[in-house]
């Protein structure tokens, strides 16, 4: 799993790359002793599983990121306010698409973000069992496994990939995208999700239901490094390390398919409630 790499002089939002490339290379070391497909789960509050591996990696995630000043909001630590009050703020999901985990369908992740007064800033997806590294800031792009990510440059309705929830369309919530001109491909982590929108590999997502902030935060840096667009349902870019850490759900394009993305979606009678192009 190769990431940052390079000479000269070292600006500090390399040295934050940096940081979250070790740490992601750390939990991909403690997932080691944990087999996907055979890991026991349980269910916590929020109806929601859980396993020894989401505990696991977040002690070594909370071990090598923070330092002195910053904050820290994770899905399995119990929240501490006393990060409203930090400038910096890391915002982690230590095993993002759990239920994916422990099928053993390789669309899960460790999601890693870097928030600064509110914006996201930097980010690091890792997929360990297909070995891609996404790494990115507005400073530097997006990184996938040591190269720069692909400009995806399409533009037709007809010719587009959009990654939708798994759990969303079994659940029937993408049933109104069937006749859509794009194709509609089910994908588990909402990490992994926007790393490979902003990666070039897929041309947008979105999610019907509301989201973590640990959930989108690292993406959301990502899609941004990448020039893409993101947005809350209701329209405005998601800010983060806010008390209640529950947005609205996420739309996210490439540059190239945001345009007429958007436009489909405000022409086209979608009838999910709560779902509006603001």
């Amino acid at each position: 799993m190769s990431g940052v790499s390079g000479t000269g002089r070292v600006t500090a939002r390399q040295k934050d790359l940096w940081r979250i490339q070790r740490a992601l290379q750390a939990a991909r070391e403690v997932l080691q002793a944990f087999r996907p497909g055979t890991v026991r789960a349980e269910w916590k509050e929020g109806n929601h599983l859980v396993t020894a591996a989401d505990r696991a990696v977040d002690e070594k995630l909370r071990e090598l990121l923070p330092e002195s000043g910053e904050g820290w909001l994770s899905e399995e630590t119990a929240d501490d306010l006393s990060r409203l009050t930090k400038r910096r703020v890391w915002i982690v999901d230590p095993l993002d698409g759990t239920n994916e985990f422990v099928a053993g369908i390789p669309e899960w992740a460790i999601s890693v973000g870097l928030v600064e007064e509110g914006l996201a800033v930097a980010g690091g997806i890792c997929n360990p069992v297909t070995g891609e590294l996404f790494l990115g800031s507005l400073e530097t792009g997006v990184i996938v496994n040591g190269l720069p990510a692909p400009v995806r440059s399409c533009h037709r309705l007809g010719e587009m990939q959009v990654l939708a929830s798994r759990s969303e369309v079994s659940r029937g919530e993408w049933d109104c995208f069937h006749k859509s001109p794009f194709r509609v491909q089910p994908v588990g982590s909402v990490a992994y999700k926007l790393a490979r929108v902003a990666a070039g590999l897929a041309d947008a997502t979105w999610t019907f239901t509301p989201k973590h902030e640990w959930d989108v935060a690292a993406g959301v840096a990502l899609l941004k490094a990448s020039g893409g667009v993101v947005k809350t349902l209701d329209g405005p870019e998601p800010m983060f390390n806010r008390r209640e850490p529950l947005l609205n759900g996420l739309m996210a394009f490439t540059a190239a398919s945001a345009e007429a993305l958007i436009a489909y979606l405000k022409n086209t009678a979608v009838s999910k409630e709560g779902f509006t192009i603001g």
